[in-house]
């Protein structure tokens, strides 16, 4: 894979959405169009020590003129949301990709369940102005703690109805938590998106695993989490070659490839972003993403993350 274009983009506007969310405007210093973006897709945000985030772009997927990201401060974090938050201002220059959709609106669907909690929300925002426009009907359920900790809450309030915009609260006076059982059983033609914490995300999962794979959608940023995964070395083939390179059981097959010649583009490094995403075949992968469906897993891996049993022949 080829690596996506990386421009440096002025920061124009910057509003403290929650008290620890910021939304960060980002336009062309030169250019009045940005390159087209669409509902759902996100941007790598490259800080100056080298860190690569993801972050999902929050606003009409048609007005090209400027990017929108909203960044939740994590003092817990890997240090990238607290960098943005404590030294960009207004000017500061941002190198930032083009956009990527791993989380794409089915133009087909003839409604949507969208399911969203507290930062997860952001892509909702975009796939909200795309239903809209194709005129697929729409509920969007947005979980978080308490109204003032809700991102972009007041945006949704403008552009959603009461009857599309329906909020749940797990804390204050008024609890009432979402459930899952309200997605219910499969709808030909509904298609059910989710973005947020591992629970959330997880609890949808596991209620819809009876619907069509191509019904059922979710993006996420976070690594997937298996204490009890231990990694073993293997062998990838490369196709076109037939050289051998052997990976250790404390390397990625990425780090391996990347050290061998072979220029794969890559980002996140915790198999979210489908930025390293390769061709495969002969060989039994053991998948650790959260970016390729059940039917893409058949012959393709995310070298990153993903390892392979014994062997695997990767078509570089």
């Amino acid at each position: 894979m080829t690596a996506r274009i990386i421009m440096k983009l002025v920061v124009t506007d910057i509003v403290q959405d929650t008290p620890s969310v910021k939304i960060f405007t980002l336009k062309h210093p030169l250019r009045p169009e940005l390159p087209a973006q669409s509902a759902g897709a996100h941007v790598d945000v490259r800080l100056p020590d080298g860190k690569i985030r993801q972050y999902s772009l929050c606003s009409d997927p048609d007005d090209n003129s400027v990017y929108k990201i909203a960044v939740r401060k994590e003092d817990n974090g890997r240090g990238g949301s607290r960098w943005l938050h404590d030294n960009v201002e207004l000017g500061t220059i941002l190198h930032v990709t083009a956009p990527r959709n791993n989380f794409p609106l089915d133009a087909k669907a003839r409604r949507n369940i969208f399911i969203a909690g507290g930062i997860g929300i952001t892509p909702f925002i975009s796939l909200v102005f795309a239903s809209r426009k194709l005129g697929i009907p729409f509920e969007l359920n947005y979980c978080f703690r308490s109204p003032a900790d809700a991102p972009t809450l007041r945006i949704l309030q403008e552009i959603c109805t009461p009857q599309e915009l329906r909020l749940w609260t797990s804390e204050g006076e008024v609890c009432n938590r979402y459930s899952v059982e309200s997605i219910g059983a499969p709808v030909e033609g509904t298609h059910v998106y989710c973005c947020g914490p591992n629970a959330l995300v997880e609890a949808v999962r596991n209620k819809t695993q009876d619907w069509p794979e191509e019904q059922i959608h979710f993006e996420v940023f976070a690594a997937t989490l298996d204490e009890n995964f231990k990694p073993e070395p293997f062998d990838i083939k490369i196709a076109s070659t037939g050289k051998v390179i052997r990976v250790a059981a404390n390397q990625s097959a990425l780090d391996a490839l990347q050290e061998n010649g072979f220029n794969i583009a890559s980002s996140c490094a915790l198999g979210v972003c489908g930025s390293c995403e390769c061709g495969y075949s002969d060989g039994v992968v053991i998948h650790r993403d959260s970016v390729l469906s059940v039917s893409a897993r058949q012959d393709k891996m995310m070298p990153c993350v993903s390892r392979a049993r014994v062997a695997v022949t990767l078509n570089l």
